[in-house]
């Protein structure tokens, strides 16, 4: 008699023909309606699986894993994985996985359509005309701020970051940078990007892009302070994470105009959305979409997949799998 085989379980429908990969190797358990599971519904997938698949809404920590015993892979679909406690998976053994670099591009793109939708009132001008307020071209109706030429700062300089420089030197723009560390004079020249402390950046630029990863010690990293140093002219453009933001203090700076506007990809609460940003008109909202387009996320599925079955020794990369989260 052939022994068992590995158990995976897939936390929430994704592309079946991709996920069908894993059929070759596995007894699949895979989830065919968006589900929001509880704590409970995870340890209990996961208490019978040696291996996962999940997204960004599905958090894997200790209490998950706790009666996990056969548990040896989690694969996560996305590059951030603040859903996940790394510490508390490779204190089992667990490898943890991501999918990098297949959604730099994708969420470049958007990163930069979402800061410009801000600074030139594009939802708002669209909501005006819908509701039937337009009664003709007038000179000064819903003036913007300008992209060409102004100066960008980027908070969180890694890959989508550095895509978002490159796009900025075709608007002849001026492009600051904070991160952890400086980058190396090669990249910050692909890039044209000076590197400029915290302060700096927010004093300088007109338009700041958020690409950093959330943590604890990032949490609420732009508070009442921090935008208090902005130009009110300036736009704040969120492509990261919700919990970077104080949402309440940002709300204070737009409706005082103590900020010109923001582009909001991502929310501390998501679903949810705080009522005061919901009816403020010079912010832009969006549903976690940046990296949203149907090539990009077949590829992070696809790398998913990979990645799960080289952890859980199968494949061409058996025991070795692409993207393992360190």
């Amino acid at each position: 008699m052939s022994a068992a085989r590995p158990r995976v379980w897939v936390s929430q429908p994704l592309f079946d023909d991709i996920v069908a990969r894993l059929d070759r190797y596995f007894e699949v358990a895979a989830t065919h309606a968006v589900a929001d599971h509880s704590p409970a519904a995870i340890a209990r997938a996961l208490r019978e699986a040696d291996g996962a698949l999940v997204t960004l809404n599905d958090p894997v920590g200790a209490a998950e894993i706790a009666q996990a015993s056969r548990l040896r892979a989690v694969a996560n679909v996305g590059v951030g994985y603040n859903n996940l406690d790394v510490a508390a998976l490779q204190a089992r053994g667990i490898v943890a996985t991501n999918t990098p670099d297949v959604l730099t591009e994708t969420t470049a793109d958007f990163g930069f359509a979402l800061m410009m939708a801000a600074a030139r009132r594009i939802t708002e001008a669209e909501r005006w005309l819908r509701d039937g307020q337009w009664r003709g071209w007038a000179f000064h109706s819903l003036l913007g701020a300008e992209i060409h030429g102004t100066t960008l700062g980027i908070l969180g300089m890694g890959r989508i970051g550095q895509g978002i420089a490159r796009r900025a030197g075709g608007f002849g723009m001026r492009v600051l940078y904070h991160n952890r560390s400086r980058l190396p004079e090669a990249i910050e020249n692909e890039c044209r990007a000076a590197y400029v402390d915290y302060e700096t950046l927010f004093a300088q630029a007109d338009h700041v892009v958020l690409v950093l990863p959330y943590s604890a010690q990032n949490h609420h990293r732009i508070d009442a302070a921090t935008l208090a140093r902005m130009k009110p002219t300036a736009t704040l453009t969120n492509i990261a994470r919700g919990g970077l933001i104080d949402e309440a203090a940002l709300a204070d700076a737009l409706a005082s105009g103590r900020l010109a506007a923001a582009g909001l990809d991502v929310f501390e609460g998501e679903p949810q959305v705080d009522p005061r940003l919901l009816a403020l008109r010079n912010v832009v909202l969006t549903p976690h979409i940046a990296s949203g387009s149907l090539a990009t996320r077949r590829a992070m599925v696809s790398l998913a997949v990979d990645n799960l079955i080289a952890a859980l020794g199968f494949g061409p990369e058996a025991g070795k799998p692409p993207n393992v989260i360190s």
